[in-house]
């Protein structure tokens, strides 16, 4: 089972609407996943302990490069299309 964050600047109401895009998306994928939200700040010192962080392209900045865990940015965090995109592109679905 995978393990996602959704993460927006101040972890209420965007992350909680990205959280229910990326589950419909790996539902409809037919991929387990146990996805959360947060603040950008708290899922930068919590990363490594997740697969794959989801946030906006112009926080994908904040995240070190490396590791395990995949940073996705999104440019539309209502799309699920892109979520779905660019899930295929780092080889997750």
């Amino acid at each position: 089972m995978l393990k996602v964050i959704a993460a927006c600047g101040n972890g209420m109401g965007t992350s909680q609407i990205i959280k229910m895009k990326i589950g419909n998306v790996f539902k409809r994928l037919n991929i387990q996943v146990e996805v959360g939200h947060m603040s950008v700040g708290e899922a930068i010192g919590q990363a490594g302990n997740y697969d794959v962080v989801f946030c906006s392209d112009s926080l994908a900045g904040s995240f070190k490069a490396g590791g395990k865990t995949k940073i996705i940015g999104l440019k539309n965090l209502l799309s699920e299309q892109e979520i779905e995109t660019k899930l295929k592109d780092a080889g997750l679905a």
